[in-house]
C-alpha cells in the first residue's frame, strides 16, 4: 500500500449543497449472518444521471476549477472530511472498473477517531451501481460498500449501504467486541451523515464537470 499523508486538511471555504441527515431515509440492521448494515435511501440527486456517476468513479483523481479557483476534486466532493483518493491499481488497459482498486483516506465528521484508511477492490461499476470492498491496511477485509443507481426524470435515485464485518460464525460471536472497539453505532451515524453530505454535493459540481470534460463526446 502506497504511503499517503493521513492528516486532516483545512476545510474548503466553498459553496456546497450540504444536505441534512433527515433529507434521506437511513438506518442500521443486523443481517442474518451477523454482519451490520448501515443503509441510506437518498433524496433524488437532481441533474445528475447514472452515466455521470460511473464516469465520476472512474475519474476521482486530479483537480477541477470550482467557483473560479482550482481545487482537488475529491476535496470538493466533501469540503471537510476528504483527504485523499487515488487508484492503487488500475485494469491492465489503464481504465477503472472491476479489478481496479481504490485508495481512500477521510475522516468522518472530521473526527480523528473515525479515520478511513483503506484499499478497496472494485467488484462492480456500471449504470446500475457500484460495489467495492474496503480492506483495512490493504489486506484485512472488513466491509462491503454497495451502491444502486436508478435514473428518473429529475436525475438519479441513489441508494447505498455499508456492510461491516465478515461472513461466518466467528463474527456473530465477535460482533459486540468489534463494534465496541472499531465501529459502534455513533461511528455508523457519522458514516451516514458523511455520505448524505457528499452525495448531495454532486448536484453542485458534477453536471458542469461532466459536461466540461466530455464536451467532445456527448
Amino acid at each position: 500500500m502506497k504511503k499517503v499523508k493521513l492528516g486532516l486538511l483545512p476545510k474548503l471555504e466553498i459553496r456546497w449543497n450540504r444536505k441534512s441527515v433527515d433529507s434521506a431515509e437511513s438506518g442500521r440492521e443486523i443481517l442474518a449472518d451477523g454482519r451490520v448494515k448501515y443503509w441510506i435511501k437518498h433524496d433524488t440527486i437532481r441533474g445528475v444521471y447514472p452515466k455521470m456517476l460511473v464516469w465520476w468513479f472512474q475519474h476521482l483523481e486530479g483537480d477541477i476549477e470550482y467557483e473560479g479557483k482550482i481545487y482537488n476534486r475529491y476535496h470538493v466532493w466533501h469540503p471537510e472530511d476528504h483527504v485523499h483518493v487515488s487508484y492503487e491499481k488500475r485494469k491492465p488497459d489503464g481504465s477503472v472498473g472491476p479489478g481496479a482498486e481504490l485508495r481512500i483516506v477521510e475522516y468522518l465528521g472530521r473526527n480523528k477517531n473515525y479515520l478511513v484508511n483503506v484499499v478497496s477492490p472494485i467488484e462492480k461499476l456500471d449504470e446500475e451501481g457500484f460495489i467495492h470492498n474496503p480492506k483495512l491496511n490493504g489486506f484485512l477485509p472488513i466491509a462491503r460498500m454497495e451502491y444502486s443507481f436508478k435514473e428518473c426524470p429529475e436525475g438519479t435515485r441513489y441508494e447505498n449501504c455499508l456492510i461491516v464485518g465478515w461472513k461466518g460464525i466467528s463474527f456473530k460471536w465477535l460482533r459486540p467486541f468489534f463494534e465496541f472497539l472499531f465501529f459502534d453505532k455513533n461511528h455508523g451515524f457519522f458514516w451516514i451523515k458523511h455520505n448524505i453530505e457528499e452525495v448531495g454535493q454532486f448536484e453542485s459540481f458534477l453536471p458542469d464537470l461532466y459536461k466540461k470534460e466530455n464536451e467532445n463526446t456527448i
